[in-house]
């Protein structure tokens, strides 16, 4: 078994500059394939499928498949036929990769390392307003329990006359 250890995406294909999954995993069963010196006819004919669709699934034609289910045991066998990597190959469905732009992940990481100051507290800032939140619950604390005693005095006599 052999595996390919990168699929190259080809950015004049897809103008978004992402290659699906299926296309890089025809791309790499093409490959597989034309190193056995095999006709798409011949693999096709080998694996009871239809020309049209190795050559769909070759070329990464989604549109001319069945559902994902069946493209994945499609896939799966012929993998096996051709002695690929098919944990590889299995993977490689669960991926969507876009062509690397240099200059945008530089100019992105030059923005994470620089935030705006204008979001971030100042460190001064955020101690003056801890200091100022416990002060006022420092009061709001004096004052109820200035209010509970106040209530609790009055209460006591109150409850002496009703003993006696």
């Amino acid at each position: 078994m052999f595996a390919l250890k990168e699929i190259k995406s080809n950015p004049e294909e897809n103008p978004k500059n992402e290659q699906s999954s299926l296309k890089r995993i025809g791309n790499f069963i093409k490959e597989a394939r034309l190193r056995r010196d095999q006709s798409v006819e011949e693999l096709a004919s080998e694996l009871k499928i239809g020309v049209h669709q190795l050559k769909a699934i070759e070329d990464g034609n989604e549109e001319q498949l069945p559902e994902e289910v069946f493209i994945k045991a499609m896939v799966r066998r012929i993998s096996q036929k051709l002695k690929i990597d098919t944990e590889f190959i299995n993977s490689e469905f669960n991926t969507n990769r876009e062509v690397v732009n240099i200059e945008k992940t530089v100019e992105n990481f030059s923005k994470k390392d620089n935030p705006p100051q204008s979001k971030n507290m100042n460190p001064v800032g955020l101690g003056i307003l801890i200091l100022i939140s416990g002060f006022l619950g420092l009061i709001a604390s004096s004052l109820i329990f200035n209010y509970f005693s106040e209530y609790f005095q009055k209460q006591a006599p109150q409850q002496e006359l009703i003993k006696n």
